[in-house]
């Protein structure tokens, strides 16, 4: 096991295709891809291990990486790079329908894959395929020796199998340093209790679990103890909750990449700098992460394709 504070983040990397009132416009997105960048973007050394595929979406998808200063280690992509069409309502909340090569996503470990995951002080997994068991397994070996934080970020779009998927990610969250699951998570997966859900994870061994509930905040437990935090204030208005619970997560796995909690206070510290960032990436369009100081340059540097 590696003692650098580099991460490598492995799951989903597409195209999102936003269609609302204002009419139709492309983003490069992805949860995993969301929170890869926005490790980069908190001082994090990030790899991301995704399928992308040899076609205009796909070199989208690697000159925003490249831009952004992550390291890409592709996996191949029979169908093409993923796609989202991403609906919005009223609300701003987003619905999402999924291309071909996003429902049957798979990730295969070349040697520089298991490299750079050999080499990481993190590995962090998030919208990956835990409902094929021959993925889970595959992953399981990958990441074997390995600290992990886990997402399960389950999509009804991309989700074939319910029991299967709370299987595979349950083997595998059961030894993670750190595992985010989320209210729609709860929903979707489980019977919409959260609090519920966070205690079945730490039972089920994982050593930190960090609940996040939307306009409720969040709550993070670990062995030395149990934080809350509301969603933070900024100014200006929410203009797009996409990427929030990638930002979130992202600015927790920095925290423990980069400082090592060691007590509830440190913890704490970590919690409320990632509703921080995630109060801030709701500022802006699209799930790239910002910080509060960054906002007054919201309208400045790299954005999606």
């Amino acid at each position: 096991m590696s003692d650098s504070d580099s991460v490598v983040v492995i799951g989903d990397a597409l195209i999102d295709e936003i269609r609302d009132s204002a009419g139709v416009r492309e983003l490069v997105g992805g949860a995993a891809l969301n929170v890869a960048v926005g490790l980069r973007r908190l001082g994090v050394t990030t790899t991301l291990i995704a399928m992308v595929g040899d076609d205009e979406a796909g070199d989208h998808i690697r000159e925003y990486l490249d831009d952004h200063g992550v390291a890409l280690v592709g996996s191949p992509a029979p169908h093409g790079s993923s796609r989202a069409i991403v609906q919005r309502g009223p609300d701003g909340e987003p619905t999402y329908v999924f291309n071909q090569a996003a429902r049957q996503r798979s990730i295969r470990f070349s040697e520089a894959a298991m490299q750079a995951i050999h080499e990481a002080g993190l590995v962090v997994i998030s919208c990956f395929p835990f409902d094929v068991p021959s993925e889970v397994e595959a992953l399981a070996q990958a990441i074997r020796g390995t600290r992990v934080a886990i997402d399960p970020n389950p999509r009804s779009g991309m989700l074939s199998d319910r029991l299967e998927f709370t299987r595979g990610f349950e083997r595998l969250a059961a030894g993670a340093a750190i595992v985010k699951v989320g209210a729609d998570d709860a929903s979707l997966l489980y019977d919409g209790d959260l609090d519920a859900l966070r205690a079945r994870l730490r039972h089920a061994g994982a050593e930190a679990v960090l609940a996040t509930a939307g306009a409720a905040g969040a709550v993070l437990e670990t062995d030395d103890g149990i934080v809350s935090a509301p969603i933070s204030r900024l100014p200006g208005p929410i203009v797009d909750t996409v990427g929030a619970g990638d930002a979130t997560l992202a600015a927790v796995a920095a925290g423990v990449a980069l400082d090592a909690p060691h007590d509830l206070e440190a913890w704490r510290s970590v919690l409320d700098r990632a509703m921080d960032v995630a109060a801030a990436t709701c500022r802006a369009e699209g799930g790239l992460l910002r910080t509060p100081e960054s906002l007054a340059d919201a309208d400045r540097g790299v954005r999606g394709s």
